[in-house]
């Protein structure tokens, strides 16, 4: 059986003319959501028959858990695996701002957990309350009643939690009720949708995208690109304004070429020298506005009774105002005492092994993963590599050295995809990027290579949620 090499991927990458990189991108999406590492049923078997004492616990149920439980199961079906979240079903984040647009229902987003079930892995909904690492039990409760679950490996795989009080003016309550964030998906993302529906014909929809880390980094841009898009078709005369605390966003300069073609955005300096000759004429009515930090678009307060954001370079009135604010890792993992003064988790690179407490290991939006993005598809692969880990731990073997890879799929518009793709190992100690070339999608690119960058955007969430929660 051939196996995934990052190296021979990242020279064919280098060497490869324009379409084949675009076709080696999607087959490095297609093999890493399927399981790049080793698929080694054998060895797992081979290394951990008979423990069938070992227990895993795994709390959190979102791709990096989901993923590292189907593994375990996969590759080592005697071991017991039970998997602890608050929720009955995943609500997957990736694609959600599709339902903003209509494109997809909330059925569309929901995900069992019957396909974990199906493998032997015990789901039990509750939600994490405590962890004492001398006993080795975590502490869960459900309906008023807590109960007590014993592991001898422990994953936490919890995502992210959003500060809404670091933005002066907003509150969890006010993106219950009035002022959503819709960035973990569920009733906020809801209500967002009933807002814009609901929005007058020459309203204005504002973005606060968030400061670095954070999950998802096209996704701010992506949801105020099909807004715009949506408002071509049902408020032609509203508008979409982006206010950023940064300058620069992972896909900028391909995400920006795509607002240019579909919405007549006029690229802002430099980004205007470097895409002239792939540009269209920008319009003077052009519907998004991107208000970056050099522009005075940092967004300082909000007030919630008039939905004004207060700027560096003025305030500006929302009809619609959705703010995506700072992220650290979720509430549990601080409970855990599993984070540092970064708000996120330490790890070791090698494993995703905690550096804060033994036989706990971290994955996903809530690790300190260095060039990593927080992301799904790094969630599954970081997923893959620590449940290889976990097994050659057990077997009393040396971990095999680690590699992992990252596709950030995001729209423009409905049809019009595009990406950042990424190998990693570890460089120096820390998890870098090993290839330097061919990581996006090429300027140049058609419409129709374009379309097609959408369809593999599509095809990869299939993949990857089957692959994880299948």
């Amino acid at each position: 059986m051939t196996t995934f090499d990052p190296k021979r991927m990242t020279e064919a990458f280098a060497v490869a003319p324009a379409s084949s990189r675009r076709r080696l991108l999607a087959a490095a999406g297609i093999v890493a959501a399927t399981g790049f590492m080793g698929l080694m049923p054998s060895f797992a078997r081979a290394a951990v028959g008979g423990l069938v004492s070992h227990k895993v616990l795994i709390v959190g149920a979102g791709v990096g858990g989901a993923t590292a439980a189907k593994y375990l199961k996969l590759w080592a079906p005697e071991i017991d695996v039970t998997v602890i979240d608050r929720n009955p079903t995943f609500i997957r984040h990736y694609g959600s701002s599709e339902h903003l647009t209509g494109a997809v229902s909330m059925a569309d987003l929901t995900v069992s957990y019957d396909g974990l079930r199906a493998r032997g892995v015990k789901v039990v909904q509750a939600a994490a309350v405590g962890l004492d690492p001398d006993r080795k039990v975590v502490h869960a409760e459900s309906n008023g009643l807590q109960q007590s679950y014993p592991y001898d490996t422990l994953i936490v795989s919890p995502g992210v939690e959003l500060l809404y009080d670091a933005v002066p003016g907003y509150s969890a309550e006010l993106a219950e009720t009035k002022i959503p964030s819709g960035w973990i998906a569920g009733a906020q993302t809801e209500l967002l949708r009933r807002q814009l529906l609901a929005m007058p014909e020459d309203g204005t929809f504002v973005l606060v995208a968030p400061p670095n880390p954070y999950r998802c980094p096209p996704g701010p841009y992506e949801r105020s690109a099909l807004v715009t898009e949506w408002m071509q078709h049902h408020k032609p005369k509203g508008r979409v304004v982006i206010l950023d605390p940064k300058n620069d966003f992972v896909t900028d300069e391909t995400m920006i070429l795509g607002w240019n073609h579909l919405y007549g955005f006029a690229p802002p300096s430099p980004y205007r020298e470097k895409l002239d000759k792939f540009m269209v004429e920008p319009k003077a009515d052009c519907r998004i506005e991107w208000r970056r930090e050099k522009d005075g678009g940092k967004p300082l307060s909000i007030d919630p009774n008039t939905l004004t954001v207060q700027t560096p370079s003025g305030s500006i009135k929302a009809d619609v105002l959705n703010i995506v604010p700072p992220m650290r890792a979720a509430a549990v993992a601080q409970m855990f005492g599993l984070t540092d003064k970064t708000g996120f988790c330490p790890i070791d690179r090698r494993t995703f092994a905690s550096t804060m407490i033994e036989d706990v290991y971290v994955l996903g939006d809530a690790s300190i993963a260095d060039a990593m993005p927080k992301s799904g598809f790094s969630a599954n692969t970081q997923a893959k590599v620590c449940v290889r880990a976990i097994l050659s731990k057990l077997a009393g073997q040396s971990e095999p050295e680690p590699a992992w890879s990252n596709t950030c799929y995001a729209l423009a518009g409905d049809d019009w995809g595009l990406f950042v793709a990424d190998t990693f190992r570890i460089v120096n100690g820390k998890i870098a990027r090993t290839n330097t070339r061919a990581r996006y999608q090429d300027l140049s690119a058609s419409r129709v290579e374009r379309q097609v960058a959408a369809r593999y955007l599509r095809a990869w969430m299939r993949s990857i949620t089957a692959d994880s929660f299948g």
